[in-house]
């Protein structure tokens, strides 16, 4: 007999169990949302509709009665940008974009920074008020720059506001991409909504294979790594050697990699299946051979709207080398609270940003040397590895729980090394590496290896390919650890 109360309890929303693409209640809710969405999915206006109240009910699941806030958000900058758009003078315009920015930012900042604030006061005065008790809501870091991109954009005269209201919904709740991106652009994204839905073998190839190797990089590699290694580092660095220390940190940097572009091939994959074209957000950014690279290739999204909206804003490179230095290391700092108010995303931005005007004097060094010596091989590895070390240098300060135990990290690599304990560490946590060497190795394939597996999966007859994708969920489960592992990003 049915479980009414259970069925029911299932479908309200549970802090303890919230609705992402690694849950189990997620493989229900898309069959049922896929079943219906293929009964409407021609008819344009109806499929929107469906697609959107099946957003917003799985932001509800996500984050609770938060959903409500993208609602607002939606209604706020669509008014917003299509008086921007009529406005009859540029001032009128500037007013309404100026409103756009405090209203959004400041619902951002009161979420995420009202008590770093009051923090800050506390130790300036002395003082002892007392820290509001705010939860932030998923995904209001992805929707709020998905909002001011908008608005600016209608600003800059470089997009027509959409009039329909139930469109500008679709863009901002469209629930592959709401919880943690990829950072999705109007011009981009709204031209696709009333467009002919016609999801080819490709798509769908391309889709499962996005999905599979997201939900791989997602459960298999990230969440084994971090249960089973990384945490126990990173939890209390006073307690391990210098050589634990530094594979913590190797391991950290697998982990936050997997984690988050694992979680956006699923958002891509999914957006595949639906119709909907969404730019990668992750190219291999450990091949980077410089922090530029580097940038270009993590979370792609995040750089382009850094660089597009506050970089260019700021004066970008048109006002002199040293301005655009100040330029990359005010977006960078900018760029590190973003993610959060604390000392360290401070550090870790600056840091960042320093580097980033660092390359571009050695790029105009380089630019003086001989051209085969600038594109030859050893100095690419050179690269490569003096970028990747850089990154797990700053992936310290970005993890670590307070600016100490990046401290305590730092201290026990170089004076506490105990490099002996290797081969004990090894026999110890040997699956834990064994994994952390297949996903650097999978990583250093080249990239034009994905195209060739989904022209791959294309090709193959549909008994193959519902055979991969049992294999593949076979091994998520045998993977999966006792209790959900939260993904990294949904904290930003």
């Amino acid at each position: 007999m049915l479980d009414l109360h259970k069925i029911a309890s299932q479908l309200v929303y549970n802090s303890k169990d919230p609705l992402l693409f690694n849950s189990g209640f997620f493989l229900i809710f898309f069959i049922v949302f896929l079943f219906g969405y293929l009964l409407v999915h021609k008819k344009p206006m109806v499929r929107i509709l469906y697609f959107t109240l099946f957003s917003f009910y799985f932001f509800y699941k996500a984050c609770g009665f938060y959903f409500i806030l993208i609602l607002i958000s939606a209604v706020v900058d669509f008014t917003l940008s299509n008086l921007i758009y009529s406005a009859s003078s540029d001032k009128k315009k500037k007013i309404l974009l100026v409103i756009s920015v405090i209203i959004n930012l400041g619902l951002l900042a009161y979420f995420k920074y009202t008590n770093f604030f009051i923090e800050i006061i506390n130790d300036v005065t002395n003082g002892n008020i007392q820290p509001l008790k705010l939860l932030l809501p998923i995904g209001i870091s992805f929707y709020t720059f998905e909002n001011l991109s908008y608005t600016i954009d209608v600003y800059r005269g470089k997009f027509t506001p959409v009039k329909s209201f139930l469109d500008y919904c679709f863009f901002l709740s469209f629930f592959p991409k709401l919880v943690m991106g990829p950072i999705v652009r109007a011009s981009d994204f709204i031209p696709q909504i009333r467009k002919n839905i016609l999801i080819t073998p490709e798509y769908v190839s391309g889709g499962l294979y996005l999905i599979l190797s997201g939900l791989f990089k997602k459960v298999v590699i990230s969440d084994y790594i971090y249960v089973n290694f990384v945490q126990y580092i990173f939890d209390d660095p006073s307690r391990h050697s210098g050589i634990e220390c530094l594979l913590g940190v190797y391991g950290y940097a697998m982990v936050i990699y997997c984690d988050f572009s694992g979680y956006s091939d699923m958002a891509i994959g999914i957006a595949k299946w639906v119709g909907i074209d969404i730019n990668i957000n992750f190219n291999s950014p450990y091949q980077s051979s410089s922090i530029t690279e580097f940038w270009r290739r993590w979370h792609i999204s995040l750089s382009n709207w850094l660089k597009d909206y506050l970089y260019i804003s700021l004066g970008g490179n048109r006002t002199g080398k040293l301005r655009q230095y100040l330029n990359l290391m005010i977006t960078m700092l900018l760029g590190g609270l973003w993610h959060g108010a604390s000392l360290n995303f401070v550090v870790w931005g600056g840091m960042h940003g320093l580097a980033l005007a660092l390359d571009k004097l050695k790029h105009q060094w380089m630019l003086r040397l001989p051209v085969g010596f600038q594109n030859s091989k050893s100095i690419k590895l050179l690269g490569v590895l003096f970028t990747f070390h850089f990154v797990c240098f700053c992936w310290i300060f970005f993890k670590a729980s307070s600016f100490s135990d990046a401290q305590i990290i730092l201290s026990q690599i170089a004076f506490n090394f105990n490099g002996a304990a290797a081969f004990t560490l090894l026999k110890a946590y040997l699956p834990v590496f064994l994994i952390l060497l297949l996903a650097y190795l999978l990583h250093a394939i080249p990239s034009r290896f994905e195209s060739k597996s989904i022209d791959f999966l294309t090709q193959m007859p549909l008994v193959f390919k519902i055979a991969i994708t049992v294999f593949v969920v076979w091994i998520v489960i045998q993977s999966k650890q006792a209790e959900a592992v939260m993904p990294i990003y949904l904290q930003f």
